[in-house]
């Protein structure tokens, strides 16, 4: 178990910001930061971070709570690996006491897998560099390859010996399971017999975005040609090729800060890059490039360049992975290297200068290059040109934004020599077969009258968003002291009743408990009822209330909800509002008007439900019941509603 004073130190130390920042390209949005949702496929931003409330809320999806709950809700960390994570980006030393035999054994399936992924990684670079055969075969080749020692430490290199059980051998003698070691694919298992995966392999450990290892790619050294030179761990529970990008864990912040990612084919390449000076750069790992991958990469930077090797074979099928890039709305270029060199064979011989110049001149928008890889097998056959055009605007068809499409068209139009209108047309039909008619609009010529159905608007539960706004003035200016101007009825000489203002100073979480007392209100949602009972608790015993530390220290469903209370406001900062020169009044600007207000329109709402009840029993009269009695009950309730409605009207 880590202790409380780790906890709460990690609590205080770590800023909801950076960490998100880690995983999520954000972007100042006032006094918050805004981003595209990591939990749902999406282009315009709608994932809220809130630094001054230390909370996030993701209103695509509906999640939202602090730190911790990000990560557990991203990274699928429990609560202990979370707070280790945040821990370890700190540097805060963790107080803990050792985990017992049983409670590894209640430790579920998942994170056993990762568990027995950590052990393999240190047991592969303690092979490398700890042992006469990884020294003398793996330490050598990673040196031949041009990598630094450091290199090798940053990356976790390792090495598996080429022996039939060398490694299933150490970790079932270290108590890890075989059943664990199968299904991560690290050993097979055949009867009675168990073998290692990635014998005789230097090994490259392949981690999520947060730096956890998910599964590993092995190269063969020896000259066996029956073998696969790249071996990649097995699809599991942790480790899926299609969702994972190898280096993202070391290049997230530097793609985010060059708004710009480099995307290349092998684990090598990546490397490299990184020890020449590159680090914004990611490989696909030997896989077909896949629509998860993409998005991964789209929650730190808009714009890919693709880095194609200069003979690559297979250079005209890797086409297809530049429509999946535009697809998802992105900038795309594409570079390649001289003929006979690889990215990684061309950072080793050039200097991290030369490199940037590199990429920088020979980097072309993918019409420009499409174009001229095309145009080498169409020569001068009018027939191979048009189907080089359809091909072009078949790519410009997969983006979703109408002025990059123009734009696009009218390049092509200039580079390909052929009119706007045909390929306007062109793309039309390419749109037109793609979505379907049913799903596509026609066009509306001006003026047209057009008949909308009427919308029936869902019906707002007035007192459900009563109680929130309470919970989140509590939350918010609990312990503010403000002056509150009450209407008090006097009765005048003539007996008139009047409404006479006096002002009295109190805290606002004083002024909400004894209105509410007063009029012996109870909160009708369980959820707020309790959060309110701690919160009046809280705010009454302590002289000092912090917003993070309640919210950290309550459990997850509740925390939750008040998420979704206080990020309420931000959702309205999504549509840049000050950008339109429409400014909105903040609530602490109203505070006392705003609370007064509140309670008010409570009490108003209360008394309109005790009319309407009382209503129902007239129009259905019980003959033991004096129908006079009820009415004049409905009289006085009226007359306070009418003072109640003076009252709200002052204080708006």
């Amino acid at each position: 178990m880590i202790s409380k004073t780790t906890i709460d130190n990690v609590f205080e130390t770590a800023r909801v910001e950076e960490v998100i920042g880690d995983f999520v390209q954000l972007k100042k949005s006032g006094s918050n930061f805004k981003g595209l949702s990591p939990f749902s496929d999406e282009r315009t931003p709608s994932f809220m971070v809130s630094p001054v409330k230390q909370i996030w809320k993701d209103f695509s999806s509906g999640k939202g709570g602090n730190v911790v709950a990000f990560l557990m809700e991203h990274e699928h960390f429990t609560y202990p690996e979370a707070i280790k994570y945040l821990a370890k980006k700190y540097g805060i030393e963790i107080e803990e006491t050792l985990q017992t035999d049983e409670q590894k054994v209640q430790a579920n399936e998942r994170e056993s897998m990762y568990l027995v992924s950590e052990f393999a990684n240190k047991y592969f670079q303690k092979i490398l560099h700890k042992t006469d055969p990884g020294k003398a075969i793996g330490l050598s080749y990673f040196k031949e390859r041009g990598f630094t020692l450091e290199t090798i430490n940053k990356f976790e290199l390792g090495y598996c010996l080429d022996e039939w059980d060398a490694f299933t051998k150490e970790a079932l003698a270290e108590g890890y399971k075989l059943e664990f070691l199968e299904k991560t694919g690290l050993s097979i298992v055949k009867g009675e017999k168990q073998f290692d995966r990635f014998k005789g392999r230097v090994m490259f450990p392949i981690h999520s975005m947060s730096g956890r290892v998910l599964g590993f790619g092995g190269r063969i050294l020896s000259n066996d040609k029956k073998a696969a030179k790249y071996l990649n761990s097995p699809e599991s529970e942790i480790y899926h090729k299609s969702k994972v990008l190898y280096g993202i864990n070391y290049a997230k912040q530097a793609i985010a800060k060059e708004d710009n990612c480099f995307l290349v084919e092998g684990y090598t390449d990546v490397i490299q890059f990184h020890q020449t000076g590159i680090e914004n750069v990611v490989s696909s790992s030997g896989t077909a490039l896949t629509s998860e991958q993409i998005r991964l990469i789209n929650r730190l930077t808009k714009n890919i360049t693709v880095l194609f090797d200069g003979d690559a074979a297979g250079l005209r099928a890797s086409l297809r992975g530049i429509d999946l890039i535009l697809e998802q709305g992105m900038n795309v270029r594409i570079c390649t290297f001289p003929e006979g060199e690889d990215p990684d064979s061309f950072a080793r011989k050039n200097s991290e200068v030369e490199l940037r110049d590199f990429l920088e001149e020979n980097s072309k928008d993918f019409i420009r290059f499409k174009a001229s890889l095309l145009m080498e097998e169409a020569k001068n056959d009018p027939v191979k040109k048009a189907g080089l055009i359809r091909e072009i605007v078949q790519s410009i068809s997969k983006i979703p934004d109408n002025i990059q499409q123009e734009v696009y068209l009218q390049e092509c139009s200039r580079i390909m020599d052929i009119s706007e209108e045909v390929l306007y047309s062109s793309l039309a039909q390419l749109t037109k077969k793609s979505d379907g008619q049913s799903q596509r609009k026609p066009a509306r010529k001006s003026f047209d009258v057009v008949k909308e159905e009427k919308q029936i608007a869902p019906r707002v539960d007035e007192q459900f968003e009563l109680e929130k706004k309470i919970i989140s003035l509590l939350l918010l200016y609990g312990k503010e002291e403000e002056e509150f101007e009450d209407l008090l009825l006097k009765e005048k000489e003539n007996g008139e009743l009047v409404l006479e203002p006096e002002i009295q100073k109190a805290r606002v979480f004083e002024k909400i408990f004894l209105d509410l007392q007063e009029d012996e209100i109870a909160f009708t949602n369980s959820d707020f009822q309790q959060i309110y009972s701690d919160l009046i608790d809280r705010l009454n015993s302590n002289d000092s209330f912090a917003m993070e530390t309640f919210i950290n220290e309550i459990d997850a469903e509740k925390a939750s909800a008040i998420t979704n209370i206080l990020m309420e406001d931000e959702q309205y900062e999504l549509h840049d509002w000050d950008r339109q020169n429409i400014f909105v009044k903040t609530k602490k600007e109203t505070l006392s008007r705003l609370v007064s207000e509140t309670i008010l329109s409570l009490r108003r709402f209360l008394i309109n439900q005790k009319i309407d009840e009382l209503s129902s029993q007239v129009k259905t009269p019980d003959p033991e019941t004096d129908s006079s009695v009820i009415l004049k009950d409905i009289m006085d309730y009226l007359s306070l509603k009418k003072v109640l409605s003076d009252k709200l009207n002052r204080v708006m």
